[in-house]
């Protein structure tokens, strides 16, 4: 049996340039990972059988005519099951489960970071290097957060955001996920950007990039739940706070701290509001 963690990702800045003829956004981005997030089970079975629990496992399990924890077949961990199959031309059966601690639709990776653990944890059980080619052709075609989700550093992404570089830096820093308990939808996010290139990322060590840089989905994720503004605000105030922002199209923010006491003390301020919170550090 493989255990694969599944980190949260964050963006400590997201710059959205142009739309592409594709359809996607020409994105800069820096992605960042938390030492913490959900976490994936893996084994041969005779049947592939995909279970979830968790704290936020009723947002993607189904009815309960299928069974406590079962989910349908358009998970994108089924998805990434399916298609590593296809891939290496494995013919077995899988027993997968997905605990899930990280909000849905939130900006911090989620089924993207969950596809990507289950291609990793496929490929420890097969006997795959993960530098594996096949692995990130894989990865690219289930969505554009998965390739960085994959190699679970610390990168610059540019393109449609999987485009790679990988970067140094904050490893070890205090760090806190707040989600004022809404879920906003990517596409809506994407669709309420209002088409203004305000610029490149700039030079500079990693911190100063991050410090430098601003999230383009941030307005128009505010406006669709306001409430991530009192989050952003909450963290914005807080004593010790290095940098705060909203990570990818929201909801959930983010700030690094000076030190983990300060970091756990915004944390207590963003529990008093009933917010969902995770107190880590930078991976």
């Amino acid at each position: 049996m493989i255990v694969e963690p599944a980190p949260a990702k964050i963006n400590l800045a997201l710059h959205v340039r142009h739309r592409r003829p594709d359809g996607y956004h020409e994105l800069e981005t820096l992605f960042a990972f938390a030492t913490d997030g959900d976490l994936l089970t893996v084994d041969h079975a005779d049947a592939d059988d995909f279970r979830i629990d968790g704290p936020f496992a009723s947002a993607l399990t189904s009815s309960p005519v299928q069974g406590e924890g079962a989910v349908s077949d358009d998970n994108l961990v089924t998805q990434a099951r399916d298609a590593f199959r296809r891939a290496f031309g494995i013919d077995r059966r899988y027993a997968i489960r997905l605990t899930k601690n990280l909000p849905v639709a939130a900006g911090i990776g989620g089924g993207s970071a969950d596809a990507a653990a289950t291609l990793r944890a496929l490929a420890r059980l097969g006997g795959i290097a993960l530098a594996d080619p096949r692995l990130h052709a894989i990865a690219a075609t289930l969505g554009a957060d998965v390739p960085p989700c994959l190699i679970g550093r610390t990168a610059l992404g540019t393109g449609r955001g999987d485009d790679l570089a990988t970067l140094t830096g904050l490893a070890g820093t205090p760090l806190l996920l707040v989600n004022p308990g809404v879920g906003v939808s990517t596409a809506a996010v994407f669709a309420g950007w209002d088409g203004i290139d305000r610029g490149a990322l700039s030079g500079g060590d990693l911190l100063a990039r991050a410090c430098a840089g601003r999230n383009d989905l941030e307005a128009p994720a505010t406006a669709l739940a306001p409430v991530i503004a009192e989050a952003c605000a909450l963290l914005d105030a807080a004593p010790g706070m290095i940098l705060s922002r909203m990570s990818g199209s929201g909801a959930t923010c983010f700030a690094l701290f000076a030190d983990s006491a300060a970091r756990d003390d915004a944390a207590s301020a963003a529990d008093a509001r009933g917010w969902w919170t995770l107190a880590t550090t930078m991976a």
